[in-house]
Protein backbone atom coordinates (compact mmCIF):
# COMPACT_ATOMS: atom_id res chain seq x y z
CA UNK A 1 0.00 0.00 0.00
CA UNK A 2 1.50 3.08 -0.84
CA UNK A 3 1.49 5.56 1.58
CA UNK A 4 -0.63 9.22 0.62
CA UNK A 5 2.62 11.82 1.97
CA UNK A 6 6.17 11.38 1.66
CA UNK A 7 7.33 9.27 4.59
CA UNK A 8 11.10 9.99 4.27
CA UNK A 9 10.97 12.15 7.00
CA UNK A 10 10.52 11.16 11.02
CA UNK A 11 7.08 12.99 10.83
CA UNK A 12 5.57 11.37 8.09
CA UNK A 13 7.31 8.16 8.55
CA UNK A 14 6.08 8.34 12.41
CA UNK A 15 2.34 9.23 11.43
CA UNK A 16 2.63 6.22 8.51
CA UNK A 17 3.09 3.46 11.14
CA UNK A 18 -0.46 4.69 12.48
CA UNK A 19 -2.24 3.35 9.37
CA UNK A 20 -3.47 0.58 11.11
CA UNK A 21 -5.29 2.03 13.93
CA UNK A 22 -6.56 5.20 10.96
CA UNK A 23 -7.71 2.06 8.97
CA UNK A 24 -9.61 1.07 12.38
CA UNK A 25 -10.91 4.18 12.65
CA UNK A 26 -11.89 3.91 8.92
CA UNK A 27 -13.91 1.17 9.61
CA UNK A 28 -16.03 2.12 12.28
CA UNK A 29 -16.20 5.08 10.87
CA UNK A 30 -18.44 2.84 7.70
CA UNK A 31 -20.37 1.34 10.31
CA UNK A 32 -20.86 4.82 12.32
CA UNK A 33 -22.42 6.55 8.41
CA UNK A 34 -24.11 3.62 6.95
CA UNK A 35 -26.36 3.11 9.94
CA UNK A 36 -27.12 6.66 9.95
CA UNK A 37 -29.39 5.83 7.39
CA UNK A 38 -31.71 4.43 10.32
CA UNK A 39 -33.44 7.49 11.09
CA UNK A 40 -34.47 8.18 7.42
CA UNK A 41 -35.21 4.52 7.13
CA UNK A 42 -37.39 4.65 10.43
CA UNK A 43 -39.55 7.47 9.13
CA UNK A 44 -40.37 6.30 6.17
CA UNK A 45 -41.34 3.07 7.89
CA UNK A 46 -43.35 4.53 10.47
CA UNK A 47 -45.23 7.34 7.67
CA UNK A 48 -45.61 4.00 4.73
CA UNK A 49 -46.17 0.84 7.24
CA UNK A 50 -47.46 1.56 10.78
CA UNK A 51 -49.40 4.71 10.11
CA UNK A 52 -51.43 2.46 7.39
CA UNK A 53 -51.89 -0.90 8.72
CA UNK A 54 -52.23 0.36 12.29
CA UNK A 55 -49.71 -2.43 13.82
CA UNK A 56 -48.23 -1.96 17.09
CA UNK A 57 -46.62 -4.81 16.33
CA UNK A 58 -44.81 -3.70 13.54
CA UNK A 59 -44.06 -0.67 15.90
CA UNK A 60 -42.97 -2.45 18.43
CA UNK A 61 -40.51 -4.16 15.76
CA UNK A 62 -39.55 -1.29 13.82
CA UNK A 63 -38.90 0.33 17.02
CA UNK A 64 -36.37 -2.17 18.74
CA UNK A 65 -34.37 -2.67 14.92
CA UNK A 66 -33.92 1.04 15.28
CA UNK A 67 -32.84 1.34 18.80
CA UNK A 68 -30.78 -1.65 18.10
CA UNK A 69 -28.43 0.22 15.28
CA UNK A 70 -28.81 3.70 17.33
CA UNK A 71 -26.69 0.91 19.89
CA UNK A 72 -24.20 -0.12 17.37
CA UNK A 73 -23.72 3.79 15.86
CA UNK A 74 -23.17 4.80 19.52
CA UNK A 75 -20.00 1.66 19.98
CA UNK A 76 -19.04 2.76 16.54
CA UNK A 77 -18.28 6.34 17.79
CA UNK A 78 -17.19 5.47 20.76
CA UNK A 79 -14.54 3.05 20.16
CA UNK A 80 -13.10 4.90 16.55
CA UNK A 81 -12.70 7.87 19.67
CA UNK A 82 -10.83 5.79 21.85
CA UNK A 83 -8.83 4.38 18.84
CA UNK A 84 -7.81 8.24 18.12
CA UNK A 85 -6.57 9.14 21.86
CA UNK A 86 -4.31 5.96 21.57
CA UNK A 87 -3.16 6.85 17.91
CA UNK A 88 -2.31 10.24 19.81
CA UNK A 89 -0.35 8.80 22.30
CA UNK A 90 1.13 6.61 20.18
CA UNK A 91 2.14 9.25 17.88
CA UNK A 92 3.96 11.41 20.63
CA UNK A 93 5.46 8.42 22.16
CA UNK A 94 7.14 7.84 19.04
CA UNK A 95 8.13 11.08 17.76
CA UNK A 96 8.81 13.44 21.19
CA UNK A 97 12.58 12.18 22.11
CA UNK A 98 13.24 13.51 18.32
CA UNK A 99 11.63 16.56 18.72
CA UNK A 100 12.95 17.17 22.29
CA UNK A 101 17.04 16.34 20.96
CA UNK A 102 16.14 18.66 17.54
CA UNK A 103 14.89 21.46 19.66
CA UNK A 104 18.39 21.66 21.98
CA UNK A 105 20.02 21.16 18.36
CA UNK A 106 18.02 24.12 16.93
CA UNK A 107 18.40 26.09 19.71
CA UNK A 108 22.30 25.28 19.77
CA UNK A 109 22.45 26.17 15.87
CA UNK A 110 20.71 30.05 16.53
CA UNK A 111 19.52 28.86 13.13
CA UNK A 112 16.15 31.69 13.70
CA UNK A 113 13.82 28.52 14.56
CA UNK A 114 12.08 29.05 18.07
CA UNK A 115 12.76 25.49 19.60
CA UNK A 116 9.95 25.79 22.21
CA UNK A 117 7.59 26.64 19.79
CA UNK A 118 8.16 22.66 18.64
CA UNK A 119 6.55 21.49 21.74
CA UNK A 120 3.67 23.79 21.08
CA UNK A 121 2.84 22.67 17.70
CA UNK A 122 3.64 18.63 18.89
CA UNK A 123 0.73 19.06 21.40
CA UNK A 124 -0.87 21.14 18.94
CA UNK A 125 -1.00 18.41 16.50
CA UNK A 126 -1.17 15.51 18.61
CA UNK A 127 -4.62 17.38 19.91
CA UNK A 128 -6.10 17.74 16.45
CA UNK A 129 -5.37 13.57 15.63
CA UNK A 130 -7.89 12.91 18.69
CA UNK A 131 -10.57 15.83 18.24
CA UNK A 132 -13.36 15.83 16.16
CA UNK A 133 -11.67 17.41 13.41
CA UNK A 134 -10.14 14.51 12.66
CA UNK A 135 -13.81 12.78 12.14
CA UNK A 136 -14.30 14.99 8.95
CA UNK A 137 -11.78 13.30 6.79
CA UNK A 138 -14.00 10.25 7.95
CA UNK A 139 -17.15 11.09 7.42
CA UNK A 140 -16.77 13.44 4.66
CA UNK A 141 -16.91 10.48 1.83
CA UNK A 142 -20.24 9.88 2.89
CA UNK A 143 -21.58 13.00 2.06
CA UNK A 144 -22.37 12.04 -1.23
CA UNK A 145 -24.44 9.07 -0.51
CA UNK A 146 -26.46 11.05 1.82
CA UNK A 147 -27.00 12.88 -1.59
CA UNK A 148 -27.72 9.85 -3.88
CA UNK A 149 -30.24 9.19 -0.90
CA UNK A 150 -32.09 11.87 -0.89
CA UNK A 151 -31.96 12.23 -4.48
CA UNK A 152 -33.60 9.20 -4.90
CA UNK A 153 -36.67 10.37 -3.03
CA UNK A 154 -36.88 13.09 -5.12
CA UNK A 155 -34.12 14.75 -7.21
CA UNK A 156 -35.24 18.07 -6.15
CA UNK A 157 -34.07 17.15 -3.09
CA UNK A 158 -31.02 15.91 -3.90
CA UNK A 159 -30.02 18.49 -6.62
CA UNK A 160 -30.95 21.32 -3.35
CA UNK A 161 -28.88 19.13 -0.90
CA UNK A 162 -25.63 19.99 -3.46
CA UNK A 163 -26.67 23.61 -3.69
CA UNK A 164 -26.41 23.83 -0.23
CA UNK A 165 -23.79 22.23 0.86
CA UNK A 166 -21.58 24.02 -1.92
CA UNK A 167 -23.17 27.32 -0.67
CA UNK A 168 -21.71 26.18 2.44
CA UNK A 169 -18.29 25.71 1.47
CA UNK A 170 -18.14 28.71 -0.28
CA UNK A 171 -19.03 30.38 2.76
CA UNK A 172 -16.77 29.05 5.04
CA UNK A 173 -13.36 29.55 2.14
CA UNK A 174 -14.33 33.08 1.55
CA UNK A 175 -14.56 33.93 5.24
CA UNK A 176 -11.46 32.14 6.32
CA UNK A 177 -9.82 33.83 3.41
CA UNK A 178 -10.54 37.31 5.11
CA UNK A 179 -9.57 36.68 8.24
CA UNK A 180 -6.21 34.49 7.49
CA UNK A 181 -4.13 37.72 7.57
CA UNK A 182 -5.46 39.01 10.62
CA UNK A 183 -5.29 35.66 12.79
CA UNK A 184 -1.49 35.07 11.95
CA UNK A 185 -0.61 38.83 12.89
CA UNK A 186 -2.60 38.80 15.99
CA UNK A 187 -0.26 35.14 16.44
CA UNK A 188 3.12 36.95 16.02
CA UNK A 189 2.13 39.62 18.64
CA UNK A 190 0.72 37.40 20.92
CA UNK A 191 4.30 35.49 20.90
CA UNK A 192 6.11 38.35 20.70
CA UNK A 193 4.54 39.80 23.77
CA UNK A 194 4.81 37.20 25.67
CA UNK A 195 8.16 36.49 24.83
CA UNK A 196 9.13 40.61 25.90
CA UNK A 197 7.67 39.52 29.05
CA UNK A 198 9.25 36.20 29.66
CA UNK A 199 13.03 37.83 28.69
CA UNK A 200 12.66 40.46 31.05
CA UNK A 201 11.33 38.47 34.50
CA UNK A 202 14.76 36.44 34.16
CA UNK A 203 16.04 39.85 34.39
CA UNK A 204 14.09 41.09 37.43
CA UNK A 205 16.45 41.75 39.70
CA UNK A 206 18.76 44.65 37.63
CA UNK A 207 14.96 45.85 35.95
CA UNK A 208 13.65 46.71 39.72
CA UNK A 209 17.03 47.84 41.10
CA UNK A 210 17.87 50.42 37.78
CA UNK A 211 14.38 52.06 37.88
CA UNK A 212 13.25 50.24 34.21
CA UNK A 213 10.21 48.73 35.43
CA UNK A 214 7.78 51.12 34.04
CA UNK A 215 9.57 51.55 30.40
CA UNK A 216 9.84 48.41 29.94
CA UNK A 217 6.13 48.11 31.00
CA UNK A 218 5.39 50.95 28.80
CA UNK A 219 6.85 49.38 25.84
CA UNK A 220 5.18 45.78 26.68
CA UNK A 221 1.74 47.69 27.22
CA UNK A 222 1.61 49.33 23.58
CA UNK A 223 2.77 45.62 22.41
CA UNK A 224 -0.54 44.11 24.49
CA UNK A 225 -2.70 46.63 23.11
CA UNK A 226 -1.96 46.20 19.63
CA UNK A 227 -2.58 42.76 19.96
CA UNK A 228 -5.48 42.73 21.74
CA UNK A 229 -6.73 45.37 19.40
CA UNK A 230 -6.16 42.73 16.37
CA UNK A 231 -7.99 39.91 18.90
CA UNK A 232 -11.23 42.16 18.97
CA UNK A 233 -11.42 42.61 15.11
CA UNK A 234 -11.06 38.89 14.77
CA UNK A 235 -13.13 37.89 16.89
CA UNK A 236 -15.81 40.66 16.39
CA UNK A 237 -15.53 39.41 12.37
CA UNK A 238 -15.41 35.49 13.48
CA UNK A 239 -19.12 36.17 15.10
CA UNK A 240 -20.42 38.00 12.22
CA UNK A 241 -19.60 34.77 9.95
CA UNK A 242 -21.12 32.53 12.76
CA UNK A 243 -23.96 34.40 12.83
CA UNK A 244 -24.14 34.53 8.62
CA UNK A 245 -23.52 30.81 8.59
CA UNK A 246 -26.36 30.10 11.05
CA UNK A 247 -28.58 32.07 9.48
CA UNK A 248 -27.83 30.08 6.39
CA UNK A 249 -28.16 26.93 8.04
CA UNK A 250 -31.38 27.45 9.68
CA UNK A 251 -32.76 28.86 5.90
CA UNK A 252 -31.49 25.55 3.88
CA UNK A 253 -33.14 23.17 6.45
CA UNK A 254 -36.46 25.26 6.45
CA UNK A 255 -36.01 25.62 3.06
CA UNK A 256 -36.09 22.06 2.42
CA UNK A 257 -39.08 21.66 4.69
CA UNK A 258 -40.90 23.76 2.44
CA UNK A 259 -39.43 22.52 -0.75
CA UNK A 260 -40.47 18.66 0.26
CA UNK A 261 -44.05 19.95 1.63
CA UNK A 262 -44.50 21.65 -1.81
CA UNK A 263 -43.69 18.29 -3.42
CA UNK A 264 -46.11 16.73 -1.27
CA UNK A 265 -48.87 19.14 -1.80
CA UNK A 266 -48.37 18.37 -5.92
CA UNK A 267 -48.04 14.40 -4.86
CA UNK A 268 -44.51 13.61 -5.92
CA UNK A 269 -43.27 12.88 -2.37
CA UNK A 270 -45.44 11.69 0.99
CA UNK A 271 -44.91 12.98 4.72
CA UNK A 272 -42.56 10.65 5.49
CA UNK A 273 -40.14 11.16 3.04
CA UNK A 274 -40.47 14.89 3.32
CA UNK A 275 -39.38 14.22 6.76
CA UNK A 276 -36.65 12.04 6.01
CA UNK A 277 -35.12 14.66 3.20
CA UNK A 278 -34.70 17.04 6.14
CA UNK A 279 -33.08 14.47 8.43
CA UNK A 280 -30.78 13.52 5.56
CA UNK A 281 -29.93 17.11 4.04
CA UNK A 282 -29.10 17.96 7.86
CA UNK A 283 -26.40 14.15 7.90
CA UNK A 284 -25.31 15.32 4.61
CA UNK A 285 -24.23 18.91 6.29
CA UNK A 286 -22.86 17.69 9.49
CA UNK A 287 -18.98 17.47 8.08
CA UNK A 288 -19.13 20.23 6.06
CA UNK A 289 -20.88 22.26 9.08
CA UNK A 290 -18.31 20.52 11.10
CA UNK A 291 -15.25 21.72 8.66
CA UNK A 292 -16.21 25.28 8.96
CA UNK A 293 -16.34 24.83 12.71
CA UNK A 294 -13.11 22.97 12.82
CA UNK A 295 -11.11 25.08 10.13
CA UNK A 296 -8.98 27.49 12.18
CA UNK A 297 -7.78 23.98 14.47
CA UNK A 298 -7.19 22.17 11.31
CA UNK A 299 -5.02 25.76 9.81
CA UNK A 300 -3.27 25.35 13.28
CA UNK A 301 -2.10 21.44 12.76
CA UNK A 302 -1.44 22.31 9.36
CA UNK A 303 1.02 24.81 10.20
CA UNK A 304 2.40 22.79 12.93
CA UNK A 305 2.81 20.16 10.59
CA UNK A 306 4.95 21.87 8.71
CA UNK A 307 7.00 23.23 11.04
CA UNK A 308 8.01 20.34 13.12
CA UNK A 309 8.58 18.67 9.51
CA UNK A 310 11.32 22.03 8.78
CA UNK A 311 12.56 21.12 12.21
CA UNK A 312 12.93 17.65 11.94
CA UNK A 313 14.69 17.74 8.19
CA UNK A 314 17.08 20.64 9.08
CA UNK A 315 18.32 19.39 12.49
CA UNK A 316 17.99 15.48 12.09
CA UNK A 317 19.21 14.19 15.79
CA UNK A 318 22.19 11.44 15.61
CA UNK A 319 22.21 8.67 13.99
CA UNK A 320 25.29 7.33 16.46
CA UNK A 321 28.90 7.18 15.76
CA UNK A 322 32.10 6.04 17.46
CA UNK A 323 31.38 5.16 21.14
CA UNK A 324 33.40 7.59 23.56
CA UNK A 325 34.69 4.96 26.49
CA UNK A 326 37.40 4.84 29.14
CA UNK A 327 40.15 4.33 25.95
CA UNK A 328 38.55 7.93 25.06
CA UNK A 329 42.19 9.58 25.57
CA UNK A 330 41.64 13.06 24.77
CA UNK A 331 44.08 14.70 22.00
CA UNK A 332 42.54 17.32 20.29
CA UNK A 333 43.73 18.67 16.65
CA UNK A 334 42.44 21.92 15.03
CA UNK A 335 43.02 21.83 11.30
CA UNK A 336 42.14 25.11 9.86
CA UNK A 337 39.57 25.56 12.11
CA UNK A 338 37.17 28.58 11.32
CA UNK A 339 33.47 29.92 13.28
CA UNK A 340 31.14 32.04 11.59
CA UNK A 341 27.80 33.79 12.96
CA UNK A 342 24.03 33.87 10.81
CA UNK A 343 24.09 37.69 10.50
CA UNK A 344 28.06 38.37 10.51
CA UNK A 345 30.29 38.75 7.42
CA UNK A 346 33.67 38.80 9.40
CA UNK A 347 34.62 35.10 11.08
CA UNK A 348 34.66 35.05 14.54
CA UNK A 349 37.46 32.35 14.54
CA UNK A 350 40.10 32.20 11.21
CA UNK A 351 42.06 29.18 10.61
CA UNK A 352 42.81 28.17 13.84
CA UNK A 353 45.53 25.19 13.69
CA UNK A 354 46.89 23.59 16.73
CA UNK A 355 47.68 20.01 18.06
CA UNK A 356 47.00 19.80 21.84
CA UNK A 357 48.31 16.47 23.85
CA UNK A 358 46.76 13.87 25.68
CA UNK A 359 46.86 15.02 29.41
CA UNK A 360 47.84 18.52 28.66
CA UNK A 361 46.83 21.95 30.30
CA UNK A 362 45.99 24.68 27.65
CA UNK A 363 45.67 28.14 29.32
CA UNK A 364 43.26 30.14 26.56
CA UNK A 365 43.77 33.73 26.98
CA UNK A 366 42.75 36.92 25.01
CA UNK A 367 40.93 40.10 25.02
CA UNK A 368 37.47 40.20 25.23
CA UNK A 369 35.66 39.30 21.93
CA UNK A 370 38.74 37.33 20.97
CA UNK A 371 36.62 34.01 20.02
CA UNK A 372 37.68 32.74 23.28
CA UNK A 373 34.16 30.88 24.11
CA UNK A 374 33.31 30.13 20.56
CA UNK A 375 36.73 28.21 20.14
CA UNK A 376 35.88 26.40 23.37
CA UNK A 377 31.86 25.27 21.64
CA UNK A 378 33.83 24.31 18.72
CA UNK A 379 36.08 22.07 20.88
CA UNK A 380 33.17 20.32 21.90
CA UNK A 381 31.49 20.21 18.44
CA UNK A 382 28.24 22.91 20.11
CA UNK A 383 29.18 25.15 17.16
CA UNK A 384 26.91 25.10 14.35
CA UNK A 385 28.57 26.93 11.72
CA UNK A 386 32.01 26.04 11.00
CA UNK A 387 34.52 25.28 8.53
CA UNK A 388 37.79 22.91 9.13
CA UNK A 389 38.24 19.99 11.55
CA UNK A 390 38.24 19.40 15.46
CA UNK A 391 39.48 15.70 15.72
CA UNK A 392 39.11 13.77 18.62
CA UNK A 393 41.84 11.05 18.81
CA UNK A 394 41.97 11.67 15.66
CA UNK A 395 38.21 11.31 14.91
CA UNK A 396 36.03 14.33 13.72
CA UNK A 397 33.98 15.75 16.77
CA UNK A 398 30.62 14.99 14.88
CA UNK A 399 31.72 11.62 14.07
CA UNK A 400 31.49 10.55 17.93
CA UNK A 401 28.09 9.27 19.58
CA UNK A 402 27.58 12.46 21.11
CA UNK A 403 25.37 10.73 24.40
CA UNK A 404 28.25 8.51 25.42
CA UNK A 405 30.87 11.54 24.10
CA UNK A 406 29.16 13.64 26.34
CA UNK A 407 29.84 11.34 29.39
CA UNK A 408 33.40 11.82 28.82
CA UNK A 409 33.76 15.51 28.87
CA UNK A 410 33.36 18.43 31.19
CA UNK A 411 32.28 21.74 30.38
CA UNK A 412 31.85 24.60 32.63
CA UNK A 413 30.07 27.47 30.71
CA UNK A 414 30.59 30.92 31.17
CA UNK A 415 27.07 32.06 31.95
CA UNK A 416 26.78 29.19 34.51
CA UNK A 417 23.46 27.11 33.93
CA UNK A 418 21.73 24.77 36.65
CA UNK A 419 18.43 22.89 36.89
CA UNK A 420 15.70 21.72 38.63
CA UNK A 421 16.47 19.31 40.63
CA UNK A 422 18.55 18.12 43.92
CA UNK A 423 22.56 19.09 43.95
CA UNK A 424 23.35 15.11 43.65
CA UNK A 425 21.34 14.82 40.20
CA UNK A 426 23.02 18.19 39.06
CA UNK A 427 26.64 16.71 39.39
CA UNK A 428 25.40 13.56 38.11
CA UNK A 429 24.05 15.20 35.15
CA UNK A 430 21.11 13.84 35.59
CA UNK A 431 22.24 10.19 34.91
CA UNK A 432 22.14 7.30 37.30
CA UNK A 433 23.62 8.96 40.57
CA UNK A 434 26.87 7.21 41.58
CA UNK A 435 27.58 8.36 45.38
CA UNK A 436 30.97 7.91 45.28
CA UNK A 437 30.74 9.79 42.29
CA UNK A 438 29.22 12.55 43.20
CA UNK A 439 30.88 12.97 46.56
CA UNK A 440 34.71 12.21 44.16
CA UNK A 441 33.63 15.44 42.17
CA UNK A 442 32.37 17.67 44.81
CA UNK A 443 35.68 16.82 47.08
CA UNK A 444 37.46 17.88 43.52
CA UNK A 445 35.87 21.11 43.65
CA UNK A 446 36.11 21.85 46.98
CA UNK A 447 32.48 21.73 47.91
CA UNK A 448 31.68 18.32 50.06
CA UNK A 449 31.79 20.05 52.72
CA UNK A 450 29.46 23.33 51.80
CA UNK A 451 26.93 21.06 50.24
CA UNK A 452 27.21 18.89 53.93
CA UNK A 453 26.37 21.92 55.69
CA UNK A 454 22.88 22.58 53.70
CA UNK A 455 19.68 21.58 55.20
CA UNK A 456 19.14 18.30 53.62
CA UNK A 457 23.00 17.77 51.65
CA UNK A 458 22.87 16.52 48.83
CA UNK A 459 19.52 16.14 48.78
CA UNK A 460 19.05 19.50 48.85
CA UNK A 461 17.03 21.05 45.91
CA UNK A 462 18.17 23.35 43.95
CA UNK A 463 15.11 25.71 43.11
CA UNK A 464 14.86 26.77 39.86
CA UNK A 465 18.28 27.46 37.49
CA UNK A 466 19.61 26.91 40.95
CA UNK A 467 18.43 30.02 42.54
CA UNK A 468 18.93 29.13 46.39
CA UNK A 469 22.18 29.43 46.07
CA UNK A 470 25.17 32.17 45.61
CA UNK A 471 26.77 32.87 42.38
CA UNK A 472 30.28 31.10 43.51
CA UNK A 473 28.54 28.06 45.34
CA UNK A 474 26.95 27.58 42.08
CA UNK A 475 30.27 28.13 40.28
CA UNK A 476 31.44 25.21 42.35
CA UNK A 477 28.65 22.85 41.65
CA UNK A 478 28.75 23.30 38.16
CA UNK A 479 32.55 22.47 38.52
CA UNK A 480 32.33 19.50 39.77
CA UNK A 481 29.12 18.58 37.53
CA UNK A 482 32.23 19.39 35.10
CA UNK A 483 34.48 16.98 36.73
CA UNK A 484 31.81 14.13 37.47
CA UNK A 485 33.63 10.54 35.75
CA UNK A 486 36.80 12.02 35.22
CA UNK A 487 35.88 13.02 32.13
CA UNK A 488 39.51 12.79 29.41
CA UNK A 489 39.10 16.31 27.92
CA UNK A 490 37.33 19.79 30.54
CA UNK A 491 37.23 22.72 29.63
CA UNK A 492 36.37 25.54 31.91
CA UNK A 493 35.48 28.96 30.38
CA UNK A 494 36.13 31.56 33.34
CA UNK A 495 36.19 29.07 36.13
CA UNK A 496 37.70 31.74 38.33
CA UNK A 497 34.96 34.76 37.19
CA UNK A 498 32.42 34.26 40.64
CA UNK A 499 35.11 32.55 43.20
CA UNK A 500 37.07 33.97 46.09
CA UNK A 501 40.38 33.78 47.10
CA UNK A 502 40.01 29.72 48.53
CA UNK A 503 37.61 29.41 45.35
CA UNK A 504 40.53 29.88 43.34
CA UNK A 505 43.02 27.29 45.32
CA UNK A 506 40.37 24.73 45.18
CA UNK A 507 40.45 25.27 41.40
CA UNK A 508 44.02 24.80 40.96
CA UNK A 509 44.10 22.16 43.07
CA UNK A 510 41.46 20.22 40.95
CA UNK A 511 43.08 21.48 37.49
CA UNK A 512 46.42 19.90 39.36
CA UNK A 513 44.20 16.36 39.99
CA UNK A 514 43.04 16.55 36.42
CA UNK A 515 46.40 16.97 34.81
CA UNK A 516 47.97 13.92 37.24
CA UNK A 517 45.30 11.82 35.98
CA UNK A 518 46.05 12.66 32.43
CA UNK A 519 42.84 14.41 31.22
CA UNK A 520 42.92 16.93 28.72
CA UNK A 521 42.46 20.52 30.28
CA UNK A 522 41.78 23.99 28.20
CA UNK A 523 41.13 27.02 30.35
CA UNK A 524 39.61 30.04 29.31
CA UNK A 525 41.25 33.03 32.14
CA UNK A 526 41.95 36.39 32.00
CA UNK A 527 43.84 36.21 35.39
CA UNK A 528 46.66 34.98 35.20
CA UNK A 529 47.69 33.07 38.21
CA UNK A 530 46.11 29.79 36.44
CA UNK A 531 49.25 29.82 34.59
CA UNK A 532 51.12 27.98 37.23
CA UNK A 533 49.52 24.88 36.24
CA UNK A 534 49.51 25.70 32.51
CA UNK A 535 51.65 23.96 30.02
CA UNK A 536 50.84 25.70 27.18
CA UNK A 537 49.47 29.15 26.59
CA UNK A 538 47.43 30.64 23.46
CA UNK A 539 46.50 33.89 23.14
CA UNK A 540 43.90 35.03 20.80
CA UNK A 541 43.47 37.84 18.75
CA UNK A 542 40.46 38.63 16.65
CA UNK A 543 39.83 35.20 15.87
CA UNK A 544 43.58 34.34 15.41
CA UNK A 545 46.26 32.69 17.06
CA UNK A 546 48.75 35.33 18.24
CA UNK A 547 50.70 32.56 19.99
CA UNK A 548 50.25 29.30 21.30
CA UNK A 549 53.44 27.54 23.06
CA UNK A 550 54.94 27.43 26.04
CA UNK A 551 54.34 29.92 29.10
CA UNK A 552 57.82 31.27 29.55
CA UNK A 553 58.99 31.27 26.08
CA UNK A 554 55.60 33.42 25.04
CA UNK A 555 55.69 35.89 28.23
CA UNK A 556 59.46 36.42 28.00
CA UNK A 557 59.00 37.27 24.51
CA UNK A 558 56.77 40.53 24.36
CA UNK A 559 53.77 41.88 25.64
CA UNK A 560 51.01 40.15 25.71
CA UNK A 561 47.83 40.23 28.50
CA UNK A 562 49.26 38.34 30.57
CA UNK A 563 52.78 39.62 31.21
CA UNK A 564 51.48 42.32 33.50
Amino acid sequence: MKPPFDTTHPLGATLWRLRREAASVGVFSLVANLLMLTPTLYLLQIYDRVLLSQSELTLLSVSLVALYFFLLIAFSEWSRSRLLVRAGVLFDQQINAQVFASSFKAALGNSGQRPGEAFTDLNSLRQFMTGNGIFVFFDAPWTPIYVIVAWLLHPWLGYLSLLFIANLLYLAWHHQSLSREGQIQALELGTKSNGFVQTKLRNAEAIKSMGMLGGLQRRWSQQRAQHMLLQRQNQDREQRNQSQLKFVQYAQQSLVLAVGAWLVIRGELNPGAMIAANVLLARALQPVQMSVSTWKSFQAARLAYQRLRQLLQQQPTSTGGRIADAATQGRLTLNRLSAMASGRQQPILQDIQANIAVGQVVLISGASGSGKSTLARCLLGIWPHTTGEVLLDGTLIDAWDQQSLGARLGYLPQDIELFEGSIAENIARFGPVESSKVIEAAEAADVHTMILHLPNGYDTQMGVAGSLLSGGQRQRIALARALYGNPAVVILDEPNANLDASGEVALLRAVQQLKDRGSTVLLIAHRGRLLSVADQLMILHQGRIQAFGAPTAILTGGPHPLSA
